[in-house]
């Protein structure tokens, strides 16, 4: 079980300092969750991402249990000893995969809807998806929903109590109730519904839930207000450890302090908050001063295998050939081994090479950069300065 203790509460903001403690060690809030998906960061150790000042991470339950199997992680005894990764670590419930296998990719969308696709216009797409309207390739019920495989196509059903089932034997400190993810082009009538299914499965989890791991509530309900706060009250009532915060976040993400703002209010002070999906670096402050305490995102690793590095200066394209004149690192204000060790001519010619070399560095680099501005915001609340 986790136990979290809020050390400062900012006077000019939400933000707060905190202490999660968790069977394999305590989390200093806020705090950044990289994206394990597989068990894993993409070309790095678990060794490696302790070096990046890493302090938990987040794994995927649907791509686990796709593969290698639950079954072969409670065999090893673990995730922590199946990865070798010996501080916490959450898992999701599978809810985003909902969305992402689900209207996610019939529309091409992500959690921030940045543009309506197929030809709809701005207004016409707001809401295109009605009450009863089913994905292409998965059906939602209520009971849980039906995929498709996107391995081999083959049928499989994930619902509350096979989601509790399976992150119990994966083994994560921290586990997350079954969801909905809402799509941002669902109606107000197609969230209404959504919501309540999400209320049944998240009672469900609690019911069906036998171990001893720490277990937190995902508020959804998109975009709208009374339905962000309805839930928000509902789930909060709930005997969880902590809450997810899910769901869209409309058409402009810098509405999001609003929208998470719906939802704060609502939640008890002295249980953690989780921002599921969200961390891009400029968002990153504005979430904290919200009141968020941990937040994951594939930023940071994503961006690194598309050859981008974070620096002081903005974010570097570093395939781009004029780098190969560069001799000189990533971010001359950065100590991580790789700003000490290489430069960015070095980087470049890998990338530019197809060498995998530099997929690492880079993971490496961006880690390194995002958890020490996440360490900056915390001093800044230490100092009253945010």
């Amino acid at each position: 079980m986790v136990n979290f203790k809020i050390l400062k509460k900012s006077k000019k903001s939400r933000a707060r300092i905190g202490f999660l403690e968790t069977n394999h060690g305590v989390v200093e809030t806020p705090c950044l969750v990289p994206v394990a998906t597989q068990a894993v960061i993409k070309t790095l150790t678990s060794e490696e991402v302790v070096e990046t000042g890493s302090q938990i991470l987040i794994s995927n339950t649907f791509h686990l249990h796709l593969k290698p199997g639950e079954k072969v992680l409670e065999k090893a005894g673990g995730i922590h000893k199946f990865m070798n990764w010996k501080k916490p670590i959450m898992t999701d419930s599978g809810g985003f995969q909902v969305f992402s296998l689900g209207f996610g990719r019939d529309f091409g969308l992500g959690k921030v809807l940045k543009q309506i696709t197929n030809n709809l216009t701005a207004e016409a797409g707001k809401n295109i998806i009605k009450e009863g309207t089913q994905p292409q390739k998965i059906k939602i019920t209520q009971d849980g929903v039906y995929f498709q495989s996107p391995r081999d196509g083959a049928k499989l059903f994930l619902g509350p109590k096979e989601s509790i089932k399976i992150q119990e034997k994966i083994g994560a400190d921290i586990i997350f109730s079954f969801d909905e993810c809402t799509p941002p082009l669902a109606s107000y009538e197609y969230t209404k519904k959504s919501l309540l299914k999400t209320h049944a499965w998240a009672k469900k989890c609690l019911n069906v839930k036998k171990t001893n791991q720490s277990i937190f509530g995902i508020v959804p309900a998109g975009k709208y207000k009374d339905l962000r706060q309805e839930s928000a009250k509902f789930i909060s009532a709930l005997p969880f450890d902590g809450f997810g915060i899910g769901g869209e976040f409309g058409s402009d993400k810098y509405k999001m302090p609003q929208m998470i703002e719906w939802v704060v209010n609502e939640l008890p002070e002295k249980k953690p908050r989780h921002l599921l999906g969200i961390g891009y670096l400029e968002d990153i402050e504005m979430v904290v001063k919200s009141g968020i305490d941990l937040f994951d995102c594939t930023v940071p690793t994503h961006y690194a295998r598309r050859g981008i590095a974070f620096t002081s200066e903005g974010k570097l394209n570093l395939k781009q050939v004029k780098f190969l004149k560069k001799r000189e690192p990533i971010d001359k204000e950065c100590v991580c081994k790789v700003c000490l060790n290489y430069k960015k001519d070095y980087i470049s010619h890998l990338l530019r090479a197809g060498e995998l070399s530099a997929f690492s560095l880079l993971t490496f680099h961006n880690l390194y950069y995002f958890n020490n501005f996440v360490e900056n915001i915390r001093t800044k609340i230490k100092k009253g300065e945010i």
